[in-house]
């Protein structure tokens, strides 16, 4: 699995939280309650996770990767595509006027 660049999307990226909850736990016969202790954090870690309130830390997506075979980069890249999209939709007009650089 790979994340597609987002540059101009108009939704928001799928959180990694959502994929866990959609598509990994499903696909592993995983529970909150089993995924937390395989990878060795608490429950409502996994909870939050799950609830999309919690981003995928760098220690998370290590974990996640050893767990389900792929790699770190997978999980930072998708929690990375959502925190971006994010800032773009809270500052984006003001991003909008700033004006480039152009190099002497």
């Amino acid at each position: 699995m790979s994340i597609p660049n987002t540059n101009g999307l108009k939704r928001r990226p799928t959180h990694p939280g959502e994929m866990l909850r959609e598509d990994f736990l499903p696909d592993y016969n995983l529970t909150v309650s089993s995924l937390a202790k395989e990878i060795g954090v608490s429950r409502q870690s996994i909870n939050e996770l799950l609830r999309e309130r919690r981003s995928v830390s760098p220690e998370m997506a290590l974990r996640l990767a050893r767990l389900f075979g792929n790699s770190p980069e997978f999980w930072l890249n998708a929690q990375r595509a959502v925190d971006l999209w994010e800032a773009a939709q809270a500052i984006g007009s003001d991003v909008a006027r700033i004006q480039p650089l152009v190099a002497a």
